[in-house]
């Protein structure tokens, strides 16, 4: 009896099973993509499974792109590459060669020309609108609140002690408004005292002016005392190291904020870190 009642139990599962909608596999349905620069290979690289990336751009396996991109073919930045791989959709920007995105559009290919963010709203933004492009809106969304609970620590730790501060690169570049750095000190409630200076979008300060300005603390991409160059050697100046030793010195990588994405995340907690560090 137990016997007859499995085997029926048996027939009844599998005319079930043949009976529902035969529907294919979810990655089936997901774009393939390519990306033509290192910004859009941090996006997709956090935001697609691996199986939809075709190809990278021909700086994703420099240090600005994290995770494991050797597995993905790299390309030329040209056209020819791109049009073997057969892409569903091609991630690009305004910076990418003109007469390779027209020549990949004349050839039918799918280009999606994201903007250039300039402020963590539009970061938001960009990250929902290729969330959408390969069909993880989810991970998107994991992403945005990645970023916010990152600035919502940094803003916490601004709190605290409200700085005046200077962001400084290559051969005394001030930084403006208009840069990621511009706008995580702006986001986060650090006063940037670029203004002071008479700059708006940014602009090269000299030792005079900066020392003159005496803000809280510089803000710097690299810590330690060696410079490979001219442009690197004037932020150890004598005059800077004087009166900006380390403990005056907030230092936040370049990779973290040369692109609009979820390393703006890392580049927050690394703010957080040291504020704390130099607030001791």
């Amino acid at each position: 009896m137990g016997g007859s009642v499995m085997r029926r139990l048996g027939w009844l599962l599998m005319i079930a099973a043949l009976a529902m909608p035969v529907s294919a596999s979810p990655a089936a349905n997901l774009p393939r993509v390519v990306s033509m620069n290192v910004c859009s290979d941090q996006l997709l690289l956090s935001l697609a499974d691996p199986e939809q990336i075709l190809g990278l751009s021909r700086f994703s396996r420099d240090a600005w792109v994290s995770g494991d991109t050797r597995r993905y073919p790299r390309l030329s930045g040209g056209a020819e590459d791109v049009l073997v791989l057969k892409p569903d959709i091609v991630l690009a920007n305004l910076f990418d060669k003109r007469s390779t995105r027209e020549l990949l559009k004349a050839n039918g290919v799918h280009l999606a020309e994201l903007s250039v963010p300039r402020t963590l709203t539009e970061v938001k933004d960009q990250i929902r609108e290729l969330g959408d492009i390969v069909g993880h809106r989810d991970r998107a969304g994991l992403q945005i609140a990645r970023l916010d609970a990152a600035l919502a620590r940094a803003r916490q730790a601004v709190a605290e002690k409200p700085y005046r501060v200077l962001a400084l690169s290559r051969r005394g570049w001030a930084e403006g408004r208009d840069s990621f750095i511009g706008a995580l000190l702006a986001e986060t409630g650090l006063l940037n005292t670029v203004g002071e200076l008479g700059f708006t979008f940014g602009g090269y300060a000299s030792l005079e002016a900066i020392v003159n300005l005496k803000p809280d603390l510089l803000l710097v991409s690299q810590a330690g005392d060696f410079a490979r160059d001219d442009g690197q050697a004037f932020l150890l100046h004598p005059a800077l190291a004087r009166f900006y030793p380390p403990e005056k010195r907030i230092v936040i990588p370049e990779r973290l904020t040369e692109c609009g994405g979820v390393m703006l995340a890392e580049a927050l907690d690394v703010l957080t870190a040291e504020l704390k560090r130099v607030g001791r």
